[in-house]
């Protein structure tokens, strides 16, 4: 009888991913101040410094933006669809046709972008911003068809 003993058979080492190795393949490396209509879908950007930056007519589907800066960057007529904005900064920035139809951007901040022909439909925003975005939302997205105002749901 065998009391308090296991026995293990055929067991290796084992290895795996860490979240940060993950992330790290997905991770854009080569950050450049012209990135204009670049395939950068489901990239991620942590803590990027990127203002003044031409991400215009990019691809930016599932792209995911945490901490990072893209004051005054041009994102006019990126697709931003399921992209993941946390507290970044977008104030300055030029979105104007920019197609961000179920995008998460809570704690992010939007003072002074530009918003004309954006498709905001089913984003989530902060209340605040949210509110200032309807003071200044006007036209039609491009592509999608839709009223910045109503994909908004201003009031």
């Amino acid at each position: 009888m065998l009391v308090g003993s296991s026995l293990l058979v055929g067991v290796g080492s084992a290895s795996a991913i860490t979240a940060p190795e993950l992330r790290g393949q997905r991770s854009l490396q080569d950050l450049q101040p012209d990135m204009h209509g670049r395939d950068l879908h489901q990239q991620e950007f942590l803590k990027a410094s990127m203002s003044g930056f031409d991400l215009s007519g990019s691809d930016l589907r599932g792209a995911v933006f945490n901490s990072s800066d893209l004051t005054n960057s041009n994102l006019s007529g990126a697709n931003l669809e399921d992209a993941v904005a946390f507290a970044t900064r977008f104030d300055g920035a030029d979105l104007s046709g920019a197609v961000l139809r179920n995008a998460m951007l809570m704690q992010s901040r939007f003072t002074g972008a530009q918003i004309e022909g954006a498709d905001f439909s089913d984003a989530v925003l902060d209340l605040s911003q949210l509110k200032a975005l309807c003071s200044r939302a006007d036209g039609f997205n491009p592509t999608t068809g839709a009223s910045t105002v109503e994909s908004l749901g201003c009031r």
